[in-house]
């Protein structure tokens, strides 16, 4: 019988395991909150650029009138997104995350207005659309990881995604493009250009920061000597592979099929062993962000 003392451990750790990553998701919408707010009033707003979603409409509704604050616009702007999304996307286990980085969000754009009122990094607009956009992905992928979402139209394109059955990259777009033909209306069409430009450079960087960068290539490799270029590649890389048989639709020929999963840096080293084992192997090598499982990374078990 297991003592009593080591049933209790084996229950409290995961409990602690838990929250220890829900403090942690947290703190990274506190850091998200504050770098989009510095983004916002650093680059966006002294240029007249609408960053998208809300915050574009309020900073095209602050330049309208300056007596409305942006981080209040905000705050408006999202009660009836975020009320909607309580209602479509199944209550607020979906939307708590969003709601705390949106009122943390709203609050420090007025907070760090006066702070950073006399920063100035440059006079050049594209370049402020850049360096906001790049700014604004960090903050959105951190969002992201944490569980949450920017809210705004990011929230509209869930909601879209799941009502219409849309891809969520084609609902964001839709709900985008309506910021940006207003900010063409009201800063003339250069600044709905600059707004396009931050968007895009925004979801690359969100993007980035959610996956890492690219240090993951996939083999597919067709062959007629398998065991010989597998025995390599295991016992020489270390890596595993995985076969499946194919057959060649122009020769009718049944060939092998390899998948292999590899670092970046041993790119050249497989087409070395692949060259030794089966000159006349058709190999083909593609691209991926990360690999988790047995030699790469570890799968995080959810919050």
């Amino acid at each position: 019988m297991r003592p009593k003392g080591q049933f209790l451990m084996s229950v409290q750790q995961p409990r602690r395991l838990i929250t220890f990553s829900v403090v942690t998701s947290y703190v990274m919408l506190v850091i998200a909150a504050t770098i989009e707010a510095a983004s916002v009033n650093i680059f966006f707003a002294p240029f007249q650029i609408a960053p998208g979603g809300v915050s574009g409409v309020a900073v095209i509704l602050n330049h309208l009138d300056p007596r409305l604050p942006i981080g209040l616009l905000i705050l408006l702007g999202n009660i009836p997104i975020q009320i909607y999304g309580y209602r479509m996307l199944g209550g607020w286990r979906v939307v708590i995350r969003t709601v705390v980085y949106i009122i943390l969000y709203s609050v420090l754009v007025e907070f760090l207005k006066p702070y950073v009122a006399n920063v100035q990094v440059g006079t050049n607009v594209l370049l402020n659309a850049v360096f906001g956009g790049i700014l604004g992905g960090i903050s959105g992928g951190l969002v992201l990881r944490a569980g949450g979402t920017q809210g705004g139209t990011a929230t509209l394109g869930r909601i879209l995604q799941q009502k219409f059955g849309l891809p969520l990259s084609s609902s964001s777009l839709y709900t985008e493009a309506l910021v940006i033909m207003l900010a063409g209306l009201v800063f003339g069409w250069e600044g709905a250009l600059y707004a396009i430009i931050a968007l895009f450079v925004n979801g690359a960087t969100a993007d980035y920061v959610l996956e890492g960068p690219s240090v993951i290539r996939t083999a597919t490799i067709i062959t007629d000597n398998p065991d010989a270029i597998s025995s390599l590649v295991m016992d020489e890389m270390g890596r595993g592979v995985t076969s499946w048989q194919g057959k060649g639709m122009f020769t009718e020929q049944s060939h092998t099929v390899l998948f292999i999963t590899v670092s970046r840096s041993q790119v050249n080293s497989l087409q070395r062993l692949v060259n030794k084992a089966d000159p006349n192997a058709f190999m083909v090598v593609g691209q991926g962000h990360v690999a988790y499982g047995e030699g790469f990374r570890r799968v995080k078990s959810p919050d």
